[in-house]
C-alpha cells in the first residue's frame, strides 16, 4: 500500500528525498523553498509521511527526522495547506479537527488570563484561569484516542514513524501541562507576581507547542489517515473513540454512561483441566475482575485485554494485532524489549512496578506465560492497590 502511493510520484520521489536530505545537511531553507516551487507541483501530505518513513528505514535516525520535521513542513507548506481534507459532521477526523480548534482557543485565552493575573491578582481573574485549566485537564482523552485508535490503524497501512513522532510530542505536551498544573495549584494557595509570571510563560509555551503540533496533525497526519483508511476502518475508529470518551466541549452527542453496547457471545463450552465454562461466563468473569489484564503472544503481538470496571489504562480494540512495542512511547521501548527478551530466554518469570497516578498507587506486574516450560506470551496485570494498603486487623463478618 505504501509503495503504491510512493510509486505514483515516479522519479520525483527520489528528488524530494534528496531535497529533504539536503535540508538535514544544512541547506538554506529559503533557497530550497524556491527550488521546490520551481521544480515540483503539489506534493500530498500522505506522500510526505511516506518519504519520511523511507528515510528512517534507510538509516536516518527517527530523532533527527523529528528534530527537523519543521523544516520539512516549511518546505512543503503550500502543498500541505492545499491537502487539508473536508470531512462531514460526526466523522472521527471532524471531531479531532474541532477539538484542536477548541483547545487552541482555550490556550490563547489562558495566555491572556495569565497575563491579566500579573497586574490584576483578584479572585475573578484567577477563577477564569482555574476554569481554563479545567478544560485542559479534560484533554488527555483526546491524545489517548489518537494513540490507542488512530495510530494503530495507520500502522496497519505501514505508516509507523509519523505516529511515533506525534506520540513523542504528546509526551512533551503532557510535561508542559503538568508543570502548569503545579503552578496553578501553588497560585491557589497564594497569588504572587512571580508565580503569575511563571504561569504566563508556561501558558505561552503550551500555546505555541500546541499550535505547531496540531498543524502537523491537521495537515499531514489526518490527511494521511483519510487517504489510507476505508469505511470499515472509520467505523471501528468511531466505535473505539466512543468507548474511550470525549471532553465536555467535543462536538459529539454525549451518551449516558449507563448506555453500553451489548455483544452477543456464543454459548460454546470451553473445557479446562479443572472444569468448564461457557465463552460468555469466561468473558464476564474476566471483565468482572477489578484488575486490568492484557495478553501478548510469543511474537509480542497484543491478543487480548479485558474490560475491567474502572479500567486504569485505556485500551481499544484497535490495539489487537498490534505489536506491544508500538503501544509504548519510544522512550520506554528499550525497557519493554529487555523485559520480554529476559522472559523468552528463561531468565525472568515476573517483573513488578508501581507508580502514582492521579493520587492512587498503581501496581503493575508482568508474568511470563509458559506451557511445559516453553514461552507462549506475557500477561500484564494492573491493579489499584491504594485502598488495599490501608487494610489492617481482621474482618470476618459480612457487613
Amino acid at each position: 500500500m505504501m509503495s503504491e502511493f510512493l510509486s505514483d510520484m515516479g522519479d520525483k520521489k527520489e528528488q524530494l528525498k534528496k531535497m529533504i536530505k539536503m535540508l538535514h545537511d544544512g541547506a538554506d531553507v529559503d533557497e530550497m523553498k524556491a527550488l521546490f516551487k520551481k521544480e515540483f507541483g503539489n506534493v500530498m501530505p500522505h506522500q510526505i509521511s511516506m518519504l519520511e518513513e523511507e528515510l528512517i528505514k534507510e538509516g536516518m535516525p527517527a530523532e533527527e527526522v523529528h528534530r527537523l520535521c519543521q523544516l520539512h513542513i516549511d518546505l512543503f507548506r503550500e502543498s500541505i495547506d492545499a491537502g487539508k481534507v473536508d470531512v462531514p459532521l460526526g466523522h472521527p477526523l471532524y471531531i479531532l479537527y474541532t477539538e484542536h480548534s477548541k483547545i487552541l482557543e482555550f490556550a490563547q485565552q489562558l495566555v491572556e488570563s495569565a497575563t491579566t493575573l500579573i497586574d490584576k491578582p483578584d479572585s475573578a481573574t484567577f477563577g477564569r484561569v482555574q476554569q481554563l485549566i479545567g478544560f485542559f485537564k479534560e484533554s488527555p482523552v483526546h491524545y489517548l484516542r489518537e494513540e490507542n485508535v488512530l495510530f494503530p490503524v495507520l500502522e496497519k497501512y505501514g505508516v509507523t514513524q509519523p505516529p511515533k513522532i506525534m506520540w513523542m510530542e504528546h509526551d512533551n505536551i503532557r510535561a508542559i501541562e503538568k508543570s502548569m498544573y503545579e503552578t496553578a495549584d501553588a497560585l491557589a494557595k497564594g497569588i504572587t507576581k512571580e508565580l503569575s509570571h511563571t504561569l504566563q510563560t508556561q501558558a505561552i509555551q503550551l500555546s505555541e507547542t500546541l499550535a505547531d503540533h496540531f498543524y502537523k496533525e491537521n495537515n499531514i497526519l489526518f490527511p494521511t489517515s483519510y487517504k489510507f483508511f476505508n469505511d470499515d476502518d472509520w467505523k471501528l475508529v468511531k466505535q473505539e473513540f466512543d468507548g474511550i470518551g470525549y471532553m465536555s466541549y467535543s462536538p459529539v452527542k454525549h451518551k449516558d454512561e449507563t448506555e453500553v453496547a451489548a455483544t452477543r457471545l456464543a454459548d460454546d463450552t470451553i473445557e479446562f483441566e479443572t472444569g468448564n465454562l461457557t465463552l460468555q461466563q469466561l468473558s464476564c468473569m474476566l471483565d468482572t475482575m477489578p484488575v486490568d489484564f492484557t495478553f501478548i503472544d510469543k511474537d509480542d503481538v497484543v491478543r487480548y485485554f479485558n474490560n475491567a470496571p474502572d479500567r486504569i489504562f485505556v485500551r481499544s480494540k484497535a490495539v489487537i494485532g498490534r505489536t506491544v512495542q508500538n503501544c509504548h512511547p519510544d522512550k520506554s521501548i528499550h525497557v519493554v524489549n529487555r523485559l520480554l527478551d529476559e522472559m523468552k530466554l528463561g531468565k525472568r518469570n515476573k517483573a513488578e512496578f508501581w507508580i502514582t497516578l492521579n493520587g492512587r498507587l498503581i501496581y503493575i506486574t508482568y508474568y511470563a506465560v509458559r506451557k511445559n516450560g516453553e514461552y507462549i506470551g506475557c500477561l500484564e496485570v494492573t491493579q489499584d492497590i491504594t485502598d488495599i494498603q490501608k487494610i489492617s486487623g481482621q474482618k470476618r463478618l459480612l457487613d
